[in-house]
C-alpha cells in the first residue's frame, strides 16, 4: 500500500516538525519532529514495518511500541483525510 499527501497539502518544515495546511479547508495539523520523520518516511516509499524498525532502533523503544506508534500516526493523517491511497 503506496501513500501520499492529498494534492491540495501544503507542507512546511518547521525546527519542531511539519506543519501541513489543508488548502480546501485552513485547517492545519503540526507534527512534531518523529511525526514528520514518520510523514516523510512514508512518502518516500519505505514501508511502516521499516519505519517502525528504525523508530525502535534510534529511540531504544519496543518494536511493538514503535510499530503501535506508527500506526497510530498514519490512521489519524488518514482520518484527517490527509494521506491517501496511491
Amino acid at each position: 500500500m503506496s501513500l501520499r499527501l492529498r494534492s491540495d497539502i501544503a507542507t512546511t518544515s518547521t525546527e519542531h516538525g511539519t506543519v501541513l495546511l489543508d488548502e480546501r479547508t485552513g485547517r492545519y495539523w503540526q507534527l512534531n519532529n518523529t511525526g514528520s520523520s514518520v510523514l516523510h518516511a512514508l512518502l518516500a516509499g519505505q514501508s511502516q514495518e521499516r519505519i517502525a524498525a528504525g523508530l525502535a532502533e534510534r529511540h531504544d523503544l519496543d518494536p511493538r511500541q514503535a510499530r503501535s506508534d506508527v500506526t497510530a500516526i498514519i490512521d489519524r493523517l488518514r482520518a484527517a483525510k490527509l494521506l491517501v491511497t496511491s
